[in-house]
């Protein structure tokens, strides 16, 4: 990571030691070794981006109910606020849909609709909402990243993200997957929603719920997502268009 693209970009205050510093304060020196031998010279690229992202659930909804009785609105909560401090100390502005365990509305087509306007209303760079998986048959297993179909950028924003969980995690050969959901296909902006895991893998789920796999995993995110600025980055003018 080269300072001089962080100056380009108008990141006040905020070096290359000082980023790694503040990076290595709160992940640990391990986390941040790893994210950085998976995104290296790329960091510059989220600098000034306003990203949303969206625990999913919460409240009254806890989502899928796995091993245990773990339940996916405390999981996802806990992973969307690493993915926060990581994108902040990149340089992003991010917001969050929610900080405690709460729904933006009692009805959940309402509360998606909040989540959403949330993201068009402040022009958001990109939404990424995150989620985790549950199946009958507790076998399967490994992160899967979701993207609107027919939507390109939020499919290459899919593909960076599934590469680098393939690769971070090591534990799914999964790719990017095209669905229909309420929030991919409302958003104005790039949109994925990422399932970290299956709740309903009993190895998985006892994972899922320790801080340093939540930090892996929002490095990982957090490497798809500066990697995907970076090949925009080098896109030709004429590829843009």
């Amino acid at each position: 990571m080269r300072l001089v693209y962080i100056k380009a970009l108008r990141v006040k205050k905020i070096g290359l030691l000082a980023v790694a510093a503040a990076l290595a304060l709160t992940l640990g020196l391990g986390s941040v070794m790893a994210l950085y031998e998976a995104v290296p010279a790329t960091s510059w690229a989220i600098a000034n981006r306003l990203i949303i992202v969206d625990p999913g659930h919460g409240g009254i909804d806890p989502g899928a109910v796995g091993y245990n009785g773990l339940l996916e609105k405390e999981i996802v909560l806990k992973t969307g606020k690493q993915l926060q401090k990581v994108l902040n100390q990149a340089g992003a502005d991010v917001v969050m849909t929610r900080t405690t365990d709460t729904e933006l509305n009692r009805r959940k087509r309402e509360d998606l609709a909040l989540r959403v306007d949330m993201a068009n209303k402040k022009n958001a760079d990109l939404y990424i909402s995150i989620h985790v998986n549950s199946f009958p048959s507790s076998r399967w297993r490994g992160a899967q990243t979701f993207y609107q179909k027919n939507q390109p950028e939020s499919k290459k924003l899919a593909e960076a993200i599934q590469s680098e969980l393939i690769g971070i995690m090591k534990n799914t050969t999964r790719k990017a997957k095209p669905e229909d959901y309420y929030t991919t296909r409302n958003t104005k902006m790039p949109a994925v929603i990422v399932e970290i895991g299956f709740i309903s893998n009993p190895a998985e789920a006892k994972l899922m719920v320790k801080n340093e796999y939540q930090r892996k995993l929002a490095n990982a995110i957090y490497s798809g997502i500066a990697n995907y600025y970076a090949e925009k980055a080098n896109e030709t003018p004429q590829a843009r268009q």
